[in-house]
């Protein structure tokens, strides 16, 4: 008698051996969607306050950037299209000239001297001992109101004023650096100059700080001398520090009008009126929100447009280095 042997029934092995890592998957996607939810809860206080603060005001501004609107009640929204944009650079608008030249001029002389001067500076007191005291002394300026460090530089351009009295006693003329329209727009740069430099003086004495003492050992060795050790290796292994206080200071600039309102207000005539406070007059002044937003979108712009600029041209010389 044949016994015949009926094989039994299984899985196929593939699908056993698949079986552990589908489930292991399955739970490992249920796990990470969890996380996220967790995640996401936490978020939402943050977000939420992004929503309010930032992105509503966002779209509002923008919806007045395209309306007329004298900024009391909402019903009065009149929308116009393009308009406010186009009659920022209409013939006969000083928006573009004098007003954003201005503040571009302001900009680029802020970041300048702030730059030029914090480069020295912080490369002196990294020599020096007492690096803390001569950078806190430097930082001072942060700390103290714009509104008084504008005052007090009023008064010290005054014809009476301590910066006058020094060149008289040097023998020169007093000077009207803020009733010359010629001389206004500068004097301003260097105040805001002196008042933002010690910001810039801590980044750049922590790039320093960055740098191995190993470069300026190896340079030595090599006979380089203190001018060829600063250009051949401080600056170019300060290049991110410089381009932050870069970008920093040049966002500053465009943004600042606080300084000129104490200062100047903008005048004599237009000579240092800049954006900010254009959009400022625009809005509580004369009451046409829509031309203000407008004028902040192309604030904006420019912001964005000066920053990718300053990006690229820092990538380029570092891929050129």
């Amino acid at each position: 008698m044949v016994n015949t042997l009926i094989p039994e029934t299984t899985e196929p092995a593939h699908n056993r051996l698949s079986a552990g890592p589908a489930v292991t998957g399955r739970g490992q996607t249920r796990r990470r969607r969890h996380q996220a939810v967790v995640a996401y809860v936490f978020l939402t206080p943050t977000l939420l306050f992004f929503a309010v603060f930032l992105t509503l005001p966002l779209g509002f501004a923008l919806l007045l950037s395209m309306s007329r609107w004298a900024g009391f009640d909402l019903g009065d929204i009149d929308p116009v299209g393009l308009d406010n944009f186009t009659g920022l650079f209409a013939d006969g608008s000083t928006f573009l000239a004098p007003i954003l030249t201005n503040t571009l001029l302001f900009a680029l002389g802020t970041v300048a001297l702030a730059l030029a001067g914090s480069v020295l500076v912080a490369t002196c007191i990294d020599k020096l001992r007492f690096q803390g005291l001569w950078r806190t002394l430097y930082f001072l300026p942060i700390v103290t109101t714009v509104v008084a460090v504008g005052n007090v530089w009023k008064y010290m351009y005054e014809p009476g004023g301590l910066v006058n009295g020094v060149l008289n006693a040097l023998g020169l003329g007093s000077v009207a650096f803020l009733q010359d329209p010629d001389t206004a727009l500068p004097s301003v740069v260097v105040v805001q100059a002196w008042a933002s430099v010690g910001t810039a003086i801590l980044i750049l004495t922590a790039g320093l700080k960055s740098i191995p003492e190993s470069y300026y050992e190896a340079a030595a060795l090599d006979g380089a001398g203190p001018v060829t050790v600063f250009w051949k290796i401080t600056l170019p292994l300060l290049r991110p520090s410089l381009l932050f206080v870069c970008i920093t200071q040049f966002i500053t600039g465009l943004q600042s009008f606080a300084l000129i309102i104490v200062m100047t207000k903008g005048g004599p005539g237009d000579a240092t009126n800049v954006a900010a406070l254009e959009m400022y007059r625009q809005a509580f002044s004369y009451g046409d929100w829509g031309a203000a937003s407008a004028a902040a979108f192309v604030l904006f712009v420019v912001v964005l447009v000066v920053t990718l600029a300053q990006l690229w041209i820092f990538r380029r010389k570092g891929e050129d280095a």
